[in-house]
């Protein structure tokens, strides 16, 4: 019943989605997700992690027929693309794959079997529809919200040193081995997302059902809300507002080498294509739910966790899409969200209850300051910037309080204490 009433209100938000995408004269998720099965996928990384995450479900001799068959039908369509000159690119099979797994389902299944193939199915295209859904939403917000906010966050950043304009700096200081690597840990992060739910989901096949929570669930939630609060603050990010790919809409070339000075901040209007994506970092909000869940893995997974956790905080703030600000609302923002996607597995409690409060408190408070008192901070930096850093810091002590109160471990059986004989 659960999974049918996500099901139903998923697919209820991407048609929603869907119409208003086409209100504003462009494809919808569905759309873009529906043209992949034939023309030429965006990101054929992510099919296939979605292919990947589908076959959790099936054995292993069905997860090599499934990957052959896939293989197969990207080559006939890389073949095809060929000869037509068309442009060259992979995935389709991926989705031809998960697709027909869905049929499978429906006319081939009975009982327990079709519903775990089809959630399987469901987990591997809501990882593709996630990342569709998420580019919509950066359309819609660039639409509809003709000004953005970026003098009040950049005024606010002066609070933490401004490390936008730091990090600038410093990855044009390692040049483009550097910079290489970082856009690729940027781009891919629904992809090391899948990773880690591969790890988490390896016993399913064996196990006949899903666990309780794992990090697909947190990563899409995620998604689905974070683009709310883009459009209550539109914030386009200092390499945009500040430098010179805002073209002539930057209110000055001043990034990364010299910060905005502190004034009378005031919003200020933009184009209709940048998306307004920054406040919260939802990059860096996944990349937290990466690195929580990365923990209860092997030596190697947590290794990576915490490096995609850091190289991605390098990259948000080196390429200049967000303020150091953004950072900081959205560490609260996942840790807020994991809270709430682990009390709906164990049930609430008061202090599952409290540790919501608190963080949706939190990240509210941070969004006022950001709005209201952006002089303020920047005037006081020995003041808001260690506020901010200890606001963080709380909500994150928190959540690893009450979690390990959650999940308690098991003390060690002690021995009987060794009977002394009698005389």
């Amino acid at each position: 019943m659960l999974w049918t009433v996500a099901g139903v209100v998923t697919l209820g938000f991407l048609v929603a989605l869907e119409i208003v995408a086409r209100h504003y004269g462009f494809a919808g998720p569905i759309t873009n997700q529906a043209q992949e099965v034939i023309f030429a996928p965006r990101s054929g990384p992510l099919l296939y992690a979605g292919l990947a995450l589908m076959m959790v479900v099936l054995t292993w001799r069905q997860r090599f027929i499934a990957v052959g068959a896939a293989i197969g039908i990207d080559l006939v369509f890389l073949l095809v693309r060929w000869l037509v000159g068309a442009q060259l690119s992979f995935g389709n099979g991926a989705l031809w794959v998960i697709l027909g797994c869905a049929v499978i389902a429906v006319t081939r299944r009975t009982g327990d079997e079709r519903v775990l193939l089809l959630k399987g199915v469901g987990l591997g295209l809501l990882l593709v529809a996630g990342h569709k859904t998420g580019d919509t939403w950066l359309l819609i917000t660039s639409e509809t919200r003709p000004e953005v906010l970026d003098p009040y966050l950049a005024t606010a950043d002066h609070a933490l040193g401004n490390p936008s304009w730091l990090m600038g700096r410093a990855v044009a200081a390692t040049g483009p081995v550097g910079e290489h690597v970082l856009h690729t840990v940027y781009g891919q992060l629904p992809l090391a997302a899948a990773v880690i739910a591969l790890y988490q989901l390896r016993n399913v096949a064996v196990e006949r059902r899903f666990p309780g929570h794992h990090l697909v669930r947190t990563f899409l939630v995620i998604g689905l809300l974070g683009p709310a609060v883009y459009m209550l603050f539109p914030v386009v990010g200092p390499v945009f507002a500040y430098g010179a790919d805002g073209g002539s809409w930057a209110v000055a070339n001043l990034w990364p080498n010299t910060p905005q000075m502190i004034g009378s901040p005031h919003p200020v209007p933009f184009d209709e294509i940048t998306p307004r994506n920054c406040m919260p970092s939802l990059h860096t909000a996944w990349a937290t739910t990466i690195f929580i869940h990365s923990r209860k893995g092997s030596r190697l997974l947590r290794f990576a966790g915490a490096f995609w956790l850091v190289a991605t905080l390098a990259a948000t703030l080196g390429f200049g899409y967000h303020y150091g600000v953004d950072l900081v609302a959205g560490v609260v923002f996942a840790i807020t969200v994991e809270a709430v996607m682990r009390a709906f597995e164990r049930g609430w409690d008061g202090s599952a209850i409290r540790l919501i409060t608190y963080g949706t408190t939190v990240f509210a408070a941070l969004l006022v300051l950001y709005r209201y008192l952006p002089v303020r901070m920047a005037e006081h930096p020995w003041l808001f910037g260690p506020l901010l850093i200890l606001a963080m810091s709380s909500v994150v002590y928190g959540y690893v309080r009450t979690t390990r109160l959650w999940h308690p471990k098991a003390a060690p059986a002690q021995l009987p204490e060794p009977q002394l004989m009698q005389a």
